[in-house]
């Protein structure tokens, strides 16, 4: 059996439920320690397409209400958390002399939204091959942990629903293993992770805009439209006809799609990525979420945080 055929059964094997996400990711993170990627460059666009497609499924199985007010709690949060996020991780930069570009990409990824915020902010600093792949690199590697151990602690500290989500939400880089991790705690998890995680993710604009004026640079900047998207089809599914039926089958798509993605994330961590991102890099990153993680779910068992 060849790679392409292994790579095409582990991914329709994705596709159909009969696996969780966490097992997905393992299984993407064994292919690519494994073996060499035979579809590179169109699995990471297959996933961004598809993490995009399944955030907006998922809006059809949410209440435009239940919505607003965690975007209205999660937007006030985000934005302290950003702030410290990007503040401590310049520091820990520093202090493990991490080269300026790579720091300030990891420290972006860590705030706001993993791989997404490194993709919209690297050009902008004109940022090379090599500082984008370990940046990348270093958030694909934290994302894996997450989503792995974030349910079984949550479980263990006996977080609420609404506490879980809120955690995963501000403690996890990317919208797919927030909505990974928080799919295994629960419906209601899901809702508030998924809400809160859109409302961080909107911080990329105003924060590329920011990095552009101090950089001077002309790159365009890339809007997250499927926030839009997500929020459109929470509307219908309040507003609109009630069909609970359609509403539940986009919700699952939304999830099964979600499950692919983050297999195709697990495929893109290989040896070569794992060596091209260094002692450094990766213990600024590590170092930085253990921060972010800690501190949020410290303010959050103390009710400080709440929806």
């Amino acid at each position: 059996m060849n790679t392409k055929t292994i790579f095409f059964l582990l991914m329709i094997l994705s596709a159909t439920g009969f696996i969780s996400p966490p097992i997905a990711l393992c299984a993407g993170i064994i292919f690519g320690l494994a073996f060499v990627h035979p579809f590179t460059a169109d699995s990471r666009s297959l996933a961004r397409f598809l993490l995009q497609a399944s955030v907006v499924a998922l809006g059809f199985g949410m209440n435009l209400h239940e919505v607003l007010k965690a975007g209205r709690s999660g937007f006030i949060y985000t934005a302290i958390g950003i702030t410290f996020a990007l503040l401590a991780g310049t520091l820990l930069g520093k202090m493990l002399s991490v080269r300026g570009t790579t720091s300030y990409l990891i420290s972006t990824g860590t705030a706001i939204c993993g791989g997404s915020a490194i993709a919209a902010i690297g050009p902008i600093l004109q940022a090379n091959d090599e500082e984008m792949a370990v940046s990348l690199g270093t958030v694909f590697i934290l994302n894996s942990i997450a989503l792995l151990i974030f349910p079984g602690i949550g479980s263990a500290l006996q977080l609420t629903q609404s506490q879980f989500g809120l955690w995963a939400a501000l403690a996890i880089h990317d919208t797919s293993s927030v909505v990974g991790a928080a799919s295994r705690y629960g419906n209601e998890a899901l809702v508030i992770a998924t809400t809160v995680k859109l409302a961080r993710a909107l911080w990329i604009v105003p924060l590329a805009l920011a990095t552009a004026a101090v950089k001077h640079s002309k790159s365009k900047i890339q809007l997250p439209w499927f926030i839009l998207l997500f929020c459109l089809a929470a509307v219908v599914n309040t507003y609109g006809p009630q069909e609970p039926r359609l509403s539940q089958m986009f919700f699952q798509l939304g999830r099964l799609g979600l499950t692919v993605t983050l297999f195709l994330i697990g495929t893109g961590i290989s040896r070569a990525t794992l060596k091209e991102v260094g002692w450094r890099p990766l213990a600024q990153g590590i170092l930085l979420w253990i921060l972010v993680g800690v501190t949020s779910l410290y303010f959050i068992r103390l009710g400080w945080i709440a929806l």
